[in-house]
């Protein structure tokens, strides 16, 4: 499904089969802007597929067992430009745990929200969902049963938006992360079936 992909800052080394991807990340490399921090960084690895589809869902199977450095990550991500993306992805910190989470980044400022997890979890699946321009990130474990992590608005993401996978390591490190089982599918993220919008 990634032959039409393209890259945005294409990495040094990585494989692309019919049905895996692998990129080892390079040293230095992470997706942040200002917030909190107030350093920017926009310089890992995407590579992502073009759509104008207003509907749907993506789903990735990531496994990322060689991570064992700070902040290395891998996951799915929504880069529109440098001020406007998203990512979901589980990010190592240390021996006894990690972070899965996910950033958005509207007009240049990002948030993160996250939750600990064991260090010991090595794979995990992401559901990517649009409806417009609202987002819905997802995890699972075993690829059928997904968990809500976040719901956002993306205010540069009613059009035309590209969408796909992204590794990377902030700091001093560099570690292999594969990707599989990728696949495109009806919006899994069903309509709001509750309280009636405002007129």
């Amino acid at each position: 499904m990634f032959t039409k992909a393209k890259w945005t800052r294409e990495p040094a080394d990585f494989s692309i089969t019919e049905d895996r991807i692998e990129i080892t990340t390079a040293p230095h490399t992470d997706l942040w802007q200002r917030t909190y921090y107030h350093f920017r960084n926009d310089n890992a690895p995407a590579l992502q597929i073009e759509t104008e589809d207003k509907f749907f869902s993506f789903i990735v199977k990531t496994d990322f067992t060689e991570s064992r450095h700070r902040f290395d990550q891998c996951g799915i991500v929504m880069y529109l430009d440098s001020d406007n993306w998203l990512k979901g992805s589980v990010e190592y910190e240390n021996e006894a745990f990690q972070h899965l989470g996910s950033v958005v980044t509207n007009h240049g400022y990002s948030d993160w929200a996250t939750t600990a997890i064991p260090a010991d979890v090595k794979v995990m699946w992401y559901r990517f969902s649009r409806r417009e321009d609202d987002y819905c990130i997802e995890c699972s474990q075993d690829g059928e049963n997904f968990s809500q992590m976040r719901v956002c608005h993306m205010w540069e993401g009613a059009g035309k938006i590209r969408f796909g996978i992204y590794a990377c390591s902030p700091e001093d490190s560099s570690f292999k992360a594969v990707f599989t089982d990728m696949k495109l599918t009806e919006c899994a993220w069903k309509a709001h079936d509750g309280q009636q919008p405002d007129e």
